[in-house]
């Protein structure tokens, strides 16, 4: 009788290897860009987060009348700092014209120029302002200025 030796298969052929490579280069050219995107919006959140924190003690100084003398000059004194995402922080304490300015975003290319900030309105209330910022990337509440 003869031995009839059955050769198992012992690896991938090439083919399958291609089509896997395949897939996951279709999966990465969907993926990154929509990465980028949520990398953008979150930049744009914490961009707003870094300069909300500063409306508490602000609108105490409007309250008390000493804001234009005070704020304008030292960012900490209403709790605030230039941070990586906010380098331009300013403030503006003249009457009716209030407003906490981050500048221009860093941290995400695809904002580009986008600049966020928080303008007091007549009413008391503080309102977003985005400009250069494409819709997809303005956190809730902000709107063009």
């Amino acid at each position: 009788m003869r031995n009839i030796k059955t050769q198992v298969q012992k690896g991938f052929t090439l083919i399958e290897l291609m089509i896997v490579v395949a897939i996951i280069a279709i999966l990465a050219a969907i993926a990154i860009p929509a990465y980028q995107d949520y990398m953008a919006r979150t930049q744009a959140g914490a961009a707003l987060s870094d300069i909300r924190g500063g409306v508490t003690a602000f609108e105490e100084f409007i309250s008390r009348g000493v804001a234009a003398s005070i704020v304008d000059e030292d960012l900490s004194v209403i709790g605030l700092q230039q941070t990586a995402r906010c380098p331009d922080m300013s403030v503006n304490s003249e009457v009716d014209s209030e407003e906490i300015d981050c500048g221009a975003i860093e941290g995400s290319p695809a904002l580009g120029d986008a600049e966020i900030k928080l303008v007091r309105n007549s009413a008391g209330q503080w309102d977003c302002e985005v400009t250069n910022m494409e819709v997809k990337f303005r956190p809730d509440g902000c709107d063009e200025a």
